[in-house]
Parts: C-alpha cells; structure tokens; sequence
C-alpha cells in the first residue's frame, strides 16, 4: 500500500493546489454515481417483492427509481469526466516541468552522467502521460470505497456472515499489486535497452542520419539491431507478464468462490422462509456489483501503484540530482566583477560518476588574468574534461580550480555560469525563432533587438538572418514547424552569436568548435572570437581559452598547455615550447610537414 498511498499524496495534493474547485466538483459527482449503483439493488428487491405481493403503484414507483438511478449512474459519471480531465492535463504539464526542474536544477552535469539517473529519467517521461488515469483511478478508489462500504452494509443486513464477502477481495488485490511489482521489475529490467532502441529509431528516421546511413549502406544493419533489441524486451516483459497475468487470474478464481458461496448462502434462506425473495434478487445484485467493484479495484490500484512507482522514481531523481557532488561547501560567494590576478588549477583530477578511470590527475596550472590560453593534445588527453571544469559544470574529485584564490566551489554557480561564454565543439542547434536561439545566451536581452542585432554581427551572421523569413521572429528548422534550413556552419555562427552577446564574460571558450572546417574558415572564426574577446580582457582581465588540433591557429596563443593523459605535458609560449624540443614541438613540425 505504500506505492498506492505516495500516489494518493501525490495526486491529491498537486490536483488541490492547481485544480481544487474543479476536482471537489469532479468527487461530488462520482460519489453520487457510485451510491447511485447500490441504490439500484436496493430498489430491484423493492420492485421484486412488491411485484410479489400484488402491489402495481409501489412496483411502477420502485421500477421508475431504478431507471432514475441508471440514469443517474450513466450520466453524473460522464459529467464528473469533464471535471477531471482538465485537471489531469494540469497535473501532467506541472510534472513534466518538476521533471525538467530536477534535470536542470543544479548546477554541474554530474547527476546526468549516472546510469540510474538517465534510466530513472527515461522511465519517468514515459510514464508521465498515465497522470490524466492516475487521477482518474484515484477519484475512482474514494468512490469505490465509499460503494463498498454501503454494499457490505446491505449484504450484513441479509445475513451477517455475507459481510465477509468484500473482505474476500483482500486476495486478489493482494496478488494484483505483487503482479505490478513483477511487471514493473520488467520494465526497470529493460530501461537501458528501452534507450537503445529509442536512440536507433531517432537514427533510422530522422534525416541527417538517415542521409548517411542510406550512403554507407549501413541502414539495414540498423534496423535489424534494432529488432534485434525490441524482441529482446518483448522477451523480458512478457515472461514477466504471463507471470503478472497468473497471480490476477488466481486473485479472481479465490472471488469467484466466494461469490458462489454468497449466492447458495442467501438462497438456502429463502427455501427456508427466513429471507424473501427480493432478499436473492438482492444479493445477487450486490454480490455482482462486489464482483465489478473487486476487478475495478484490482485495475485501479494497479494504476495507482504504477503512480506510486513514478513519485518514487521522480524523489530518487531529486536525490540524486541533490547529491554530495551538487551541495555548496558553505555559503555562496558572488562571482567577481573581474580578474586581477587570473585561475589557477591546484592539483585537479577528475574522474566522471561511475568511473574509476581518472580522466584528469595532479593538473597544476596558472591562468594570468588578460591572456589567451590553447589547450593542445590528442583526443581523449582530457581538454574538453579541463573546459567543462572551468565552466562549473562538474566539480574537481581532486584538488581546487581557484578564481582570484577562491575556490570555484565557494562561488555562486549562477553568478560564475553568467560570465561564462562558450562555444562547444557539439554546438546546440535550438530549433526556436531566432532572437530565441541566439538570445538565450543572455536570456535577460532576448527581447532587446539592438542587443541581439549587434551579436549577429559581431560573429558576421547577417547573412544567416537574411535568409530566416521573418528576421529574428521567424522560425529555425523543421523540428516542429516549417522553420529555414540552415547548414552546419549556420548554425554555428549561430553559436558564436550566443557566445558573444553575454555581457561582460570572465572567460570566453572555444572547445574545438572548428573541428569540421578548413584551415580557412577556423582562422576567420577565431579571428571573429578574438576581435570581440580583446576587449572583454582590457575591461575585466578575461581569460580566452581555447582548444584546437591546427597550431596555425594555436601558436597565436600566449600561453599553450600540452595534455597528454589527462596531465600538463608541457606549457608555456609557441616559441618558448618550440625551444624545448619536447612534445609540442614534434607535434607542430608533424603537422607543418604535412600542410607543406
């Protein structure tokens, strides 16, 4: 029951507070309907024994009462519908963002990283559109509950032992709820191949992939894994449902037993004379009623266990996104209004949640405030590690990242975050209008024109907003509307442009966003980044980081750090590196012979 009474909090409170005039209205309803139905059994023993005795008038009235009440049963049902099912759609759209809420309501990326937590997280949106029937069964559960207790009364009037009747029912909603628990075992059991085949069927219809898949002849192969993986969970589910389907059906033979039993019962006292005929048309009326109450409860518990398994799953998701790794070590500093003296990296490593392999260890490493920095190194040497260190989105597991000497943990994550400008190799293509796409980087200006105009030019996107009909207003890609089409290199401009209208940014980084042009196109892109960075470093002391594999554009730098391994190899300037003869050396002259 406990599954069953975190549904209820759940249910019961969100609909109170965001729906409640509408959901007592809803009850009221339902209630009414569901007394409506014992009603009916009462006046078929009235209808029978005066029937019986002779008596039309009181016959004629008591059959009149039972089509009243059938009506009423019909009717105030539906009308109770309209009620909740607004309220429903409330409660669905206020869990989908509480969803949102704990995926994003954290600072750093860690919680995301977690197995359980994309697990967790895939079972709760899946499950978050039952809501509308979850509440529905609850309002059912309060009207069933209520009809029953009428009914064991009626039946107790009858014969005392045939109270018993609806206890009977312990049985099967029992073994109904151990059969929720198999299936939902199942579908946990399945959730991480319930991703996969998500993933492969995102790849097989959505266009980019599909454009490539279809050249490499690689498109059959997918879909056969990806039958290959959905026969692999309809295996698990259904052994598990064959499973679930025995214990309802033995829950159900137990009643109807004892249904049976009620029936001779009451009859053996009408051949008797000790009850009247009306007595029978009575109990068999009620006992059938016990039956449908019984099987709906069973169904309606069983969806309200399922509601319960989603409370649970969204509370553990809230405590993992809550974790050690989230908690501020005291209380926040806020972020500085410019460097004086730059970052330093006090023997840093870092290993991702899960994962005993350290992707970074003993970095030591000083920023001066003003300079532009290159990370250099083969991939997986751990630069976009070091970046997304930098930014706050994952906290050191070893060592300090200290800004003007306080730690980065001490400092307001949002202050930190909001003098921050990146753009990322994986740049986000948000499908939205275009003040939205770029304004998001600073989402307090999106509705300032000039703002978002004078990023657009700032990173040459002018041609971009020609083609987009509707100029800022209008629409990017076909994600759910007819939006423009833009190339890869669109859109990336795009991404400088959300890069570059953050006011006042205390570190502005590029993590190999150039890695699908030529020389050519990055020299312009940096040369971009650069002319809108220099001032960012006179006027607050910022920092420019970036990462590259061309040392065309990385002997730029004033200072170039070499990771290999996930530590500083070498650091220092292009012509200082150059003299030491040491990995960075080998590496530029590689590169440099082949160019010539």
């Amino acid at each position: 029951m406990t599954l069953t009474l975190r549904a209820a909090r759940l249910l019961g409170g969100l609909a109170l507070r965001h729906g409640g005039r509408r959901l007592v209205i809803a009850a009221l309803l339902l209630l009414l309907g569901y007394l409506a139905t014992p009603g009916i059994a009462l006046c078929l023993r009235l209808l029978t024994d005066e029937a019986l005795a002779g008596h039309a008038a009181a016959a004629s009235a008591a059959a009149v009462a039972v089509a009243s009440l059938l009506l009423a049963e019909l009717m105030l049902s539906h009308f109770a519908h309209l009620y909740y099912f607004e309220v429903g759609e409330q409660l669905e759209t206020r869990l989908h963002r509480e969803l949102c809420e704990v995926s994003n309501g954290v600072p750093g990326l860690a919680h995301a990283d977690r197995p359980r937590f994309a697990n967790g997280t895939t079972l709760v949106r899946d499950e978050l559109f039952r809501v509308r029937a979850a509440l529905e069964a609850l309002l059912q559960v309060v009207g069933l509950t209520l009809q029953t207790t009428v009914t064991t009364l009626l039946l107790g009037s009858v014969n005392p032992w045939l109270m018993l009747l609806p206890l009977v029912a312990v049985i099967p909603v029992w073994l109904g709820r151990r059969a929720q628990e198999v299936s939902d075992g199942a579908r946990e059991l399945s959730a991480e191949r319930t991703r996969l085949g998500q993933h492969l069927l995102t790849l097989a219809t959505s266009a980019q992939p599909v454009m490539e898949l279809r050249l490499s002849g690689g498109a059959q192969a997918l879909i056969h894994r990806y039958r290959a993986n959905w026969a692999a969970i309809s295996r698990t589910l259904t052994r598990a449902e064959a499973k679930a389907s025995a214990l309802r059906a033995a829950g159900q033979v137990c009643f109807a037993g004892a249904y049976g039993g009620a029936v001779l019962t009451v009859a053996a006292q009408a051949a008797d004379g000790s009850s009247g005929i009306g007595d029978v048309v009575l109990v068999i009326a009620l006992a059938i009623q016990v039956a449908v109450q019984v099987s709906g409860a069973v169904g309606l518990f069983g969806v309200l266990q399922g509601a319960g398994r989603t409370a649970e799953r969204l509370d553990r998701l809230r405590d993992w996104a809550g974790g050690d790794d989230a908690k501020p070590t005291g209380p926040a500093r806020p972020g500085p209004d410019r460097l004086r003296d730059g970052i330093r990296l006090d023997g840093v490593g870092f290993r991702y949640p899960g994962s005993d392999r350290a992707v970074l260890h003993q970095v030591n490493l000083s920023i001066p405030a003003g300079s532009t920095v290159a990370l250099v190194g083969e991939n997986g040497a751990g630069k976009s590690t070091l970046v997304k260190l930098l930014c706050g989105l994952y906290r050191p597991t070893e060592g300090r990242i200290l800004v003007d000497g306080t730690d980065l943990r001490e400092l307001s994550p949002s202050d930190w975050h909001a003098r921050v400008a990146p753009l990322f190799q994986d740049f986000a293509r948000l499908e939205l209008l275009v003040r939205e796409s770029v304004g998001v980087g600073a989402v307090d200006v999106m509705g300032d024109d000039d703002a978002v105009l004078a990023a657009l030019a700032a990173a040459r996107g002018e041609s971009v907003l020609e083609k987009v009909p509707g100029g800022l207003d209008g629409l990017l890609g076909r994600g759910y509307g007819d939006g423009a089409e833009l190339s890869g290199g669109q859109w990336q401009t795009l991404g400088l442009a959300r890069c570059l209208i953050r006011r006042d940014p205390l570190l502005l980084l590029l993590d190999e966003p150039a890695a699908a042009l030529d020389p050519a196109a990055e020299h312009a892109l940096f040369q971009r980044f650069e002319r809108n960075a220099e001032s960012a470093s006179r006027e607050n002391g910022a920092i420019v980081m970036f990462t590259s594999h061309r040392f065309s554009t990385v002997r730029q730098a004033d200072l170039i750090v070499v990771l290999e391994d996930g530590a500083v190899r070498e650091s220092g300037s292009h012509s200082e590196l150059m003299e030491q003869d040491g990995l960075y050396s080998e590496l530029f002259e590689l590169q440099a012979r082949a160019y010539r």
